[in-house]
């Protein structure tokens, strides 16, 4: 049985899918976070982190030179075989946590150009893509859209979950955009952003996600996800289903992009979740999670193929070699729908969805306010469904519109 230190977690899906990996895998882990109310504010729910961990720390995770000797100390007591973090803020001081203790895991400088997205085009230069720049401040962003041309798409480049990601299609919509983020100095867990600002032209075509197991310099494919869009000019992810309906040469392009991008970024013993667009003029690569998929595409996967891949990512985490052989399962495709909602306003309730081939689903509660429908961050619940053949995504979205929100200012 192997000891995992855990830096941190999401407290959304993830927060209970690693937890619930490690366990299954037959190993523990110590929960290690600066704040516990950040957890404590959520809904616990069995397998979540504090209620899982065999124990429960707490130390400055947000600055390293602090870290570094705490995690040494606590590593004397308690012997890590690996250290591993679910949530993408704390990636890159996973892997420079694991890298002084002598750990197994990815090298912290690859792990670093595949979370921070300017690093990722500076690094994948060779890697098919959209024309892109890179501005510090009003007047260099300015320029750079003016130069690119309009549509194009404005993006932090240390966020996640789309958020404060838009298309803009002239100079006022690009100001609107700056000055939001330049609104935003700090992410949730109070960190400084990387100021810097992504400009990217504006891509048309379907988008895929890759997921991958790289082990010993070598990228094994699990299979590719699909992608439903919605919320312009948002790039709100309103669904998934896995594996995508694509054609033999469109999946082969999706994966080569995958591949040769992370091979650019130098990414080895590590999961990861790679988004390519697939347009007119071939496939284009948006970015590189060294980590496993979220949004539960993970127990997408796990339902077609067998495959844990957040187990995959513990395994990796200690240092053993994962069993990636397929299993059958019986399911063919499987696919996630979320719940946006309508409007800003506070939920009165939400309907259960009434759909046979639905194996699981989640709404907010009473009471929840909910935001306009801007980014990953705002969807008030979810269904999963799972299908013998290939349609598993017709019925997800079948089911998640029998879900009627009602708000309370309409019930006065």
């Amino acid at each position: 049985m192997a000891h995992l230190l855990m830096i941190e977690s999401w407290v959304g899906a993830m927060s209970t899918l690693l937890p619930r990996a490690i366990r299954e895998s037959g190993h523990r882990f110590t929960f290690l976070t600066r704040d516990l109310h950040h957890y404590l504010r959520s809904a616990p729910s069995h397998p979540h982190p504090l209620l899982t961990a065999d124990n429960v720390l707490t130390a400055e995770t947000n600055d390293l030179d602090t870290l570094l000797p705490f995690v040494e100390r606590a590593h004397a007591l308690l012997r890590f075989d690996g250290v591993i973090s679910s949530c993408d803020y704390y990636l890159a001081t996973v892997a420079r946590v694991a890298n002084h203790l002598g750990l197994p895991g990815p090298r912290a400088d690859a792990v670093e150009r595949a979370y921070r997205k300017d690093l990722t085009r500076q690094a994948t230069t060779d890697v098919p893509g959209p024309r892109w720049a890179l501005a510090h401040d009003w007047p260099s962003t300015a320029k750079a859209a003016a130069d690119l041309g309009y549509p194009l798409v404005v993006k932090p480049v240390d966020l996640c979950a789309g958020m404060h990601v838009r298309a803009v299609r002239d100079e006022n919509g690009l100001r609107e955009a700056f000055l939001a983020l330049e609104a935003f100095p700090v992410n949730a867990r109070n960190q400084p952003r990387v100021p810097t600002v992504l400009l990217e032209e504006l891509l048309v075509g379907p988008e895929v996600s890759v997921e991958t197991v790289t082990t010993g310099g070598t990228t094994h494919v699990i299979g590719v996800t699909d992608k439903s869009i919605a919320g312009d000019p948002w790039f709100v992810e309103s669904g998934h289903m896995f594996p995508a309906a694509l054609d033999e040469t469109r999946t082969r392009q999706a994966i080569d992009t995958a591949k040769a991008a992370i091979e650019a970024l130098g990414l080895d013993d590590s999961v990861a979740h790679t988004e390519v667009k697939l347009t007119a003029d071939g496939p284009k690569l948006i970015e590189v999670n060294p980590r496993p998929a979220g949004n539960q595409i993970t127990e997408l996967v796990r339902r077609v193929t067998g495959i844990d891949l957040p187990a995959v990512f513990a395994q990796l985490a200690v240092g053993e070699q994962p069993d990636l052989r397929p299993r059958t399962t019986g399911v063919r495709s499987a696919a996630i729908s979320f719940l946006l909602p309508p409007r800003a306003g506070v939920v009165a309730g939400i309907d259960a969805p009434d759909h046979p081939d639905v194996v699981d689903w989640s709404a907010k509660p009473a009471g929840h306010r909910a935001g306009e429908p801007t980014s990953n961050n705002t969807y008030l619940g979810h269904v999963m469904t799972t299908s013998p053949d290939h349609d598993a995504r017709a019925r997800a979205e079948q089911a998640v519109a029998g879900m009627e929100v009602r708000y309370a200012e309409d019930a006065r």
